[in-house]
């Protein structure tokens, strides 16, 4: 099962650009970013998506969200806006849950 979190990102293996981090949840620059912006935020401990948090509980979800919004509110207040997804089954390619921050470009015009 592939968990590049726990495997390369949270073990240093893969040097990663912090961007926030707390003594539970790690937030860094994406290491193949696909959008202007692209920062991904993860608990320092294996959970294996946002529907089976395995034996972690609520507690530890809760504060992954709370780094969420305040990474989320720094590029919106930055960019003016923010996008927060987070990938189930196949679409969760690492099994380790993970939220990704963006900002996906340039905003249409009065929007700004």
């Amino acid at each position: 099962m592939s968990d590049f979190y726990c495997d390369e990102a949270l073990s240093g293996r893969t040097p990663v650009k912090v961007v926030m981090e707390t003594d539970t949840v790690l937030a860094f620059e994406h290491t193949k970013p696909s959008y202007p912006v692209h920062i991904v935020v993860v608990p320092k401990r294996h959970i294996p998506s946002l529907v089976d948090l395995g034996d972690c509980g609520e507690g530890l979800l809760m504060d992954v969200i709370g780094v969420v919004r305040e990474v989320a509110a720094r590029v919106r207040d930055e960019r003016g806006a923010a996008c927060v997804v987070t990938n189930e089954g196949a679409y969760q390619e690492s099994k380790h849950m993970h939220w990704h921050v963006l900002f996906r470009g340039d905003l249409p015009e009065g929007l700004a």
